[in-house]
């Protein structure tokens, strides 16, 4: 249980000069109508106004009050949206900027599960591969990965978002096309390679774009979404897998090399219209913002504390290597992801080890999805309810440590299968981790360095996972499964003092909160008001 503390908020307000004071609100409920008169005269002001923990982030419609408070555990209280900027975040999720995320992860996602549903397809006999050749094809996709986040970090500083993530698409679907021609384990190693190369850089920008697009408190449920798209390539990947499946000796391939070759094809596509039309900049011009829009997104980039900049910021990475819960972040992603390769390689042939055809054990990865869709979206749900993340996120993961313990210790093949429904909680742990690093972390380079320094290290866990399945333990995989058990209870551990050490540097701040200009692009640690999302 957390102690009970009184609470004490930061409260921003818009004045007639260009410094902003520290005002208790019934002391704004006396002047309100004073400012609302001032906020009249000055409206054209507004964006060049300084604010404490956030700046002055108030989305307002002429004549309204600017008014924002934080308590100590980061949540923006007493805050309302303007009709403006309601609609404006409309466009954002449902024209602009998540549809193309969404169909982005659901590709993401679908393309390099592709060898969880060849594994029941007859990739293996195609290829002559054993079960550690097979795992070999799982962990090269993100030694790949990996080798990429380095790259990948300073094009995305340097490079249009739009142009960066276009081209990558169209690479990935090009290899992932041209593995149907891989017919042994070297050719296939090396295509599996260049896929994951390919697909490397994507996650740390959809984190960009949306931690860019989006105030703090409506980033949880947009980085869920980027989750929940990949639950619903796992449902809808199995009914298209059976499909497919059923496609097999047509035009002479087997089934596994038509799910290679449509999928490539579709994604290709797909990076061609990113390239053209995604939006990736919070004043582009295919918003066509009017000049109140404008303002508005001026007060949005202040409360999400990303601006832009194609410069490398040293300092930016040195501040990251000297606190403790980098460390502590870019562990836990390593941990959480040894059960993601496993699932996402091995749960076609787990659940055909419990006595159910190939066909089969394909449809039945449709309740995995469902599941993780599930899971994220409770997750997202109590978090913006609630507002405990890393609670929240070591919940999930408790989870999934039941799920785990069914899964091996129950001899019932539907417990078994409920156990393995239930291991995806891990997906909500995760998606929390990352929407508390997009909540937490300010400074662009910064911010950059931090996603993809997690990415690295979600990289090793995915790259190391399947060597915790040994063929001797096939089908269930007990060893490797209660490894991912004992990575999940770790990580429960680490979120338990990082969330413990951001609510101390908190409790800080607000006993000695101080008057400071906030200048563009300062980090969470230069800025001395800013309030950690707990």
């Amino acid at each position: 249980m957390e102690e009970k503390t009184e609470y004490t908020t930061y409260t921003t307000t818009t004045t007639t000069t260009t410094t902003t004071t520290h005002q208790n609100s019934s002391e704004m409920s006396d002047s309100k109508t004073e400012h609302e008169v001032v906020l009249n005269e000055k409206i054209d002001q507004m964006s060049h106004h300084s604010a404490s923990a956030h700046g002055n982030a108030a989305a307002m419609e002429k004549g309204q009050e600017t008014n924002e408070e934080y308590d100590e555990h980061g949540n923006q209280i007493n805050f309302v949206m303007s009709e403006t900027e309601i609609k404006l975040v409309r466009k954002l999720d449902f024209m602009y900027v998540m549809p193309y995320i969404a169909v982005l992860n659901f590709l993401q996602f679908f393309d390099k599960s592709a060898l969880n549903y060849s594994a029941v397809l007859g990739i293996r006999e195609t290829a002559s591969l054993d079960l550690k050749q097979f795992s070999w094809l799982g962990s090269i996709f993100y030694l790949g990965y990996l080798l990429f986040q380095g790259p990948s970090m300073i094009l995305i500083q340097k490079m249009r978002l739009r142009m960066y993530i276009g081209t990558v698409i169209i690479l990935w679907g090009v290899v992932l096309l041209l593995t149907f021609l891989g017919h042994n384990f070297s050719q296939l190693a090396a295509l599996r390679f260049l896929l994951g190369f390919f697909e490397g850089g994507i996650y740390p920008c959809c984190i960009m774009l949306i931690s860019s697009l989006y105030r703090r408190k409506e980033q949880a449920g947009r980085i869920g979404v980027v989750y929940i798209c990949n639950g619903i390539a796992l449902s809808f990947g199995g009914l298209i897998g059976y499909g497919i499946g059923n496609m097999d000796g047509a035009g002479g391939l087997r089934a596994w090399q038509w799910i290679m070759i449509i999928l490539g094809a579709i994604t290709i596509l797909f990076g061609i219209v990113s390239f053209l039309f995604m939006v990736d900049n919070p004043k582009s011009k295919v918003l066509c913002l009017s000049s109140e829009e404008e303002k508005i997104v001026d007060a949005r980039m202040r409360d999400n504390a990303v601006v832009r900049s194609k410069e490398i910021k040293m300092s930016h990475i040195y501040e990251s290597l000297k606190e403790p819960r980098f460390y502590i972040f870019c562990l836990c992603s390593m941990l959480i992801n040894f059960q993601n390769s496993v699932l996402n390689t091995y749960s076609s042939l787990i659940t055909k080890g419990f006595g159910f055809t190939s066909l089969n054990a394909i449809l039945l990865t449709i309740p995995s999805g469902v599941t993780d869709c599930l899971f994220i979206v409770i997750a997202v749900w109590y978090n913006r309810r609630y507002g405990n993340t890393l609670y929240g996120a070591c919940a999930f993961l408790f989870v999934a440590i039941i799920g785990i313990l069914l899964l091996v210790v129950i001899p019932v093949a539907k417990a078994k299968l409920l156990g393995l429904y239930l291991t995806w909680a891990y997906a909500a742990g995760y998606v929390l981790l990352l929407v508390s690093v997009a909540n937490n972390v300010a400074g662009y380079t910064k911010k950059i360095f931090y996603s993809s320094s997690i990415m690295v290290f979600y990289t090793f866990g995915n790259f190391i996972g399947p060597f915790f399945m040994v063929e001797s333990q096939a089908p269930l995989f007990v060893g490797g499964m209660v490894g991912c058990m004992v990575a999940n209870a770790a990580t429960i551990v680490l979120f338990i003092y990082a969330r413990w050490d951001m609510a101390r540097e908190n409790r800080k701040r607000m006993a000695n909160h101080v008057e400071m200009e906030v200048t563009p692009d300062m980090t969470d640690v230069e800025n001395r008001n800013f309030i950690y999302r707990l």
